[in-house]
């Protein structure tokens, strides 16, 4: 723990590019980091305010097929969107309830076709943008049917676009399509093979494998992909 290079206070979210490139959300610091897979520190940048290029608690990362970065800040209730190498392009967001609008958001997704979803976690709901920032729909409500969340933390978007939600207060994933249209869901809260207790991070293989932290288990589970019908 610290605050010099290659070091971190609690590094929330991280990703990795088409270059084996791993892009770390250092929360604390306010401020990103990016190494080589070996380690290396390749840049870093940001510090705490609410400028442009600066940082309050980036909890989440995300980069696209072209390499733009995406980072989630939860204390700024906002996402700012840089080049490869760093360079500040635009942002978006503010504290509230509107579109376009973030309560304690906490997880970043972005798909070269489908676009930018993001986990608005106190609001109970997935909002989806384009590259640049543009509002095109949101999802959810409080609650426990299909398609309502309970403090959803995780998310990831598979190659074919479809939409991976780690539901933590529900112990479930939740699948929809782009558009927010619901697909499927597995889980309930236990430890039997299947269930989680508090599943918060997702991740998803180049074969379509999915990668669930499941918190209170103490342990990770695999799954193959849900299909979308025909």
């Amino acid at each position: 723990m610290g605050m010099g290079d290659g070091h971190f206070r609690f590094p929330s979210g991280i990703a990795v590019d088409a270059d084996s490139n791993v892009y770390v959300a250092d929360s604390c610091n306010h401020r990103m980091q990016i190494f080589t897979h070996e380690g290396e520190l390749r840049a870093k940048w940001g510090a705490e305010g609410n400028s442009d290029g600066r940082f309050k608690w980036p909890s989440g990362v995300a980069v696209d097929a072209n390499g733009q970065i995406y980072v989630l800040e939860t204390g700024n209730c906002r996402v700012q969107k840089f080049t490869t190498e760093g360079g500040f392009v635009t942002r978006w967001g503010s504290e509230g309830t509107g579109n376009g609008e973030f309560k304690w958001p906490t997880s970043i997704a972005a798909h070269a076709g489908a676009g930018v979803f993001i986990i608005d976690m106190a609001n109970c709901r997935v909002q989806r943008f384009t590259s640049d920032g543009q509002f095109l729909t949101r999802w959810g409500e409080k609650g426990s049917g299909e398609g309502q969340f309970w403090c959803p933390n995780g998310i990831e978007v598979d190659a074919t676009g479809q939409v991976y939600v780690a539901d933590t207060g529900n112990s479930r994933i939740q699948v929809f399509t782009p558009a927010g249209d619901f697909l499927a869901q597995w889980g309930n809260d236990g430890a039997a093979s299947g269930d989680f207790a508090y599943p918060y991070g997702l991740a998803i293989a180049p074969d379509g494998a999915i990668f669930v932290a499941d918190t209170r288990n103490q342990r990770m589970q695999g799954f193959r992909r849900v299909k979308s019908e025909e």
